[in-house]
């Protein structure tokens, strides 16, 4: 929302002054509230949203680098005719600030509410167009109250649900971890070694929406985000086959291939596997219970990785393998988990590689029952498990299918249903999303157990379901919730008997699976967003953050989406429509940066010595967006020297006359660098190449600045250059470009205007790289003029010693002449 500027205008001065530049601008932007959005059918529009960060108490290097490219992009849009909104929060639920709290004696609420304060301050101080007016924190009531009111919708919906379930738990932390939350067995926050233990836990559904989750219809994601979360997702098709041990008990397993039935020598369950205590012999119980404890405290990559070296114990007991009636011996081992398929695998040594290091190890059978076409497997003398296609033997009346169609599988899993001892199915390695957590510092699960009526949801005239402010959050292993007696104590909804309150709160991915959304109405007090507001904002679309991301914020706010949708609060799939990812910025040891390292860059020692506009040029020009890299000192001392330098060229000619260029050819060239450095900006930043973006710049500045002093710089189209420069760096330098734009005279604000259209004719190339072959390979390339006639291409080609080289002895049969790409020359 922009309104007329202040009548404050700043003689111009021959030094540039970022601090006092930045300090004006940004009062002028707050004081006419430029960047307050509402919306407006006249235009299209364009909902920008980069991720809010956690309110750490300072905002690093990395904030900066993810967010003032992103505000250059919304600035573009802007500029574009589109009607933008960029609005801004804080993820302010979450383990560091209840740590913090224990750590220095002060609530999480103060400590938090502090570091907003902070980080707010910090961001203003980036220049962004940030629309505060929608901002969301996430630990007041006035938000947590829907995260409350959403989950009672899903579990109305049968999306949430409560269960008794192996879960992670970091005893440094005290409380579950997520999958996801555990990294090489450790804790992800505190890197403390975490371990499994059993806990009543709430969970939302998200396998309901696995199918969907893979397809991405209609939205514009990096295929390396895809990628992870279909990994992530693990959508395996095959069949459920019913093993039999010896006790009576059925074993199922899971396989993608049933064709490999018949070569099944032994079986591996899970150690946590329910049957393991029950079938286990007592000569094997201390091996097997030493064994059960260590895998425990493994996680899941571990366990599973194929670098890692195989260990297992034989429990004492026998199965019989269903298709051929053979006995096979059972064992335990920790790449089996309880949470993939059964928890129980049949092993096929000959045809799948860690179950042949297994058989090898322990001295297993191996039996062939593929064999490749034109060879013989011996399993006495291979060196490795065969997984390629070929011919079914040892496998009964299957003898002789062929293996490389499906067939094959189709046909077993068909006599599998016909016996009864199998049937087809299809798994996932996605598993629900456990939402509980046992820590004080986060949005209470609107739950009341009633001795007669059990799980009883809060009414939701009812809610919020308010976080108390007294609460003991020193951590025990149990939420500090559990002995705050006004807050548990309570009664049945149901029957008004006494009853308690569920004392664990939710996952903090909750948070920001739908923040999007409340940004449209962050200060509705009767529902969580106003659907207007959604159907003219919503979805997003563009998006913007760290890849790191992938599989719990991206895959959590789809899933959200999509339940959203199913309870009737939303009309789309997807929340974002385009996604773009930044890489990371490192230290100049190019290490990551770290306190421990001592190479943390502090973006306000840098604003505070170059200014704002330096430091989000530097960030955009340091390496490509999306992939990142070092920092260097000496590099942005180039970036300094080109603002001044843009500060040098505006303040020596601004006030210049502007006559007709006339037959000027010098003015002529000053035309064609401008209109191919709008061209060349223009798509740059379009596709997120800021760097390029940068150093098109650059390069219209060196074309410039020797021109300064010349007759040109009298010219309109040298004003036309000027213009267009500071309408090409609002979008990166957006302080530098309101004074400039101010000096010539514009209208404010210099970030309302149109972006700047160029020529094709000026903004074509004059040359280009022309392309010589001999017979269709590449030998040389040179510069020729655009339009080059075919006679003068084949006098370069014939000039070129490296087109001789060649050539030289041969018979040229023919020339062959693409205008403005190639010459390629057929000899024999």
């Amino acid at each position: 929302m922009a309104t007329t500027k202040p009548a404050v205008r700043s003689e111009r001065t021959e030094r540039y002054d970022p601090h006092a530049i930045e300090e004006k601008w940004q009062g002028i932007w707050e004081q006419t509230r430029l960047y307050e959005t509402k919306e407006d059918p006249r235009r299209p529009k364009w909902y920008h949203v980069t991720m809010y960060p956690y309110p750490s108490g300072d905002l690093h290097i990395g904030h900066w680098y993810a967010m003032t490219p992103s505000d250059a992009a919304a600035r573009f849009k802007r500029m574009n005719g589109y009607n933008v909104l960029f609005p801004m929060g804080f993820d302010a639920f979450g383990l560091p600030a209840e740590n913090a709290a224990i750590k220095r004696g002060i609530h999480p609420y103060t400590w938090t509410m502090a570091n907003i304060e902070r980080m707010r301050t910090q961001m203003r101080s980036m220049g962004t167009m940030f629309d505060w007016t929608r901002e969301v924190v996430t630990c007041v009531p006035e938000y947590y109250h829907w995260n409350q009111w959403l989950f009672l919708q899903l579990l109305k919906k049968g999306l949430a649900y409560r269960e008794s379930a192996p879960v992670w738990w970091c005893p440094h932390c005290q409380t579950v971890l997520a999958n996801e939350q555990v990294i090489a067995g450790r804790c992800e926050r505190c890197e403390t070694e975490v371990y499994r233990r059993d806990l009543e836990q709430w969970f939302y559904r998200i396998t309901a929406y696995a199918d969907e989750l893979l397809r991405y219809d209609g939205i514009e994601w990096p295929e390396r985000v895809r990628t992870m979360q279909r990994n992530w997702i693990g959508r395996s098709e095959g069949a459920r086959v019913r093993f039999q041990a010896e006790s009576g008990d059925d074993i199922e397993i899971f396989t993608t291939r049933p064709d490999t039935l018949w070569g099944a020598t032994f079986m591996v369950l899970a150690p946590e596997h329910p049957l393991v205590e029950k079938l286990m012999t007592d000569d094997r119980r201390v091996a097997v219970t030493d064994y059960v404890e260590q895998a425990r405290r493994q996680s899941e990559i571990e366990r599973t990785s194929t670098e890692k070296e195989k260990t297992g114990v034989f429990i004492g007991a026998y199965a019989t393998n269903p298709v051929n009636g053979e006995r096979v011996p059972i064992w335990i081992a920790d790449y089996v988990l309880t949470g993939y398929g059964t928890g129980a695998i049949m092993a096929v040594p000959a045809h799948d590689q860690r179950d042949f290091e297994f058989a090898r190890k322990f001295d297993l059978p191996i039996v062939v029952v593929i064999q490749p076409e034109g060879m013989n497997l011996d399993p006495a003398t291979m060196t490795e498990a065969y997984s390629g296609e070929g011919v079914m033997v040892n496998s009964g009346e299957f003898n002789g299918t062929p293996t490389a169609e499906r067939a094959a599988i189709t046909g077993v899993i068909e006599w599998l249903e016909a016996r009864g001892i199998g049937h087809g199915e299809v798994t996932y390695r996605l598993r629900d999303w456990l939402i509980s957590r046992q820590r004080y510092w986060g949005t209470p699960i609107p739950i009341i157990y009633c001795p007669e009526h059990g799980a009883v949801p809060v009414p939701e005239d009812q809610l919020p379901v308010v976080l108390p402010e007294d609460a003991e959050f020193t951590p025990t292993g149990q939420s500090p919730l559990i002995t705050h007696a006004a807050f548990v104590n309570t009664t049945c909804p149901i029957c008004g008997s006494p009853a308690k309150r569920e004392t664990d709160t939710f996952d903090t991915f909750i948070d920001s699976s739908w923040y999007q959304y409340r940004y449209l109405s962050p200060h509705d007090a009767h529902r969580p967003f106003d659907r207007d507001q959604v159907d003219y904002w919503a979805p997003v679309d563009r998006y913007t953050g760290g890849i790191e991301h992938a599989v719990m914020h991206l895959l959590y706010a789809r899933f959200f989406t999509k339940a959203m949708r199913d309870v009737g609060l939303l009309d789309f799939d997807e929340p974002f429509t385009r996604l773009s990812n930044q890489g990371m910025i490192l230290g100049e040891d190019n290490e990551k940066m770290s306190k421990s390292r001592g190479n943390v860059v502090d973006p306000d020692d840098l604003v505070a010595q170059l200014g704002a506009d330096v430091v989000r040029l530097y960030l955009m020009f340091i390496a490509p967006w999306e992939q990142g890299g070092p920092w260097n000192s000496r590099n942005i001392a180039g970036i300094e020297r080109f603002v001044r330098r843009v500060w040098t060229i505006f303040s020596e000619t601004v006030g210049n006359d502007a006559i007709p260029d006339g037959d000027d050819e010098t003015a002529l060239d000053v035309r064609r660098a401008t209109h191919r450095t709008i061209k060349s900006v223009t798509e740059d930043i379009e596709a997120f190449h800021f760097n390029t973006m940068i150093a098109r710049l650059m390069e219209f500045v060196n074309v410039l600045m020797p021109l300064k002093d010349q007759p040109v710089a009298h010219t309109t189209a040298w004003r036309e250059a000027l213009d267009a420069l500071a309408l090409l760096l609002a979008p990166s330098a957006p302080h530098l470009a309101e004074e400039l734009w101010e000096q010539l005279g514009g209208t404010y604000s210099v970030h309302t205007q149109q972006w700047p259209s160029f020529d094709p004719e000026l903004a074509r190339d004059e040359e280009f790289d022309l392309v010589l072959q001999v017979n269709g390979k590449v030998r040389d390339r040179v510069q020729a003029p655009i339009g080059i006639s075919e006679e003068r291409a084949k006098e370069l080609a014939n000039a070129s010693e490296r087109v001789a080289e060649f050539t030289a002895g041969k018979t040229i049969r023919r020339v062959i002449f693409v205008p403005n790409k190639l010459v390629n020359i057929v000899v024999s």
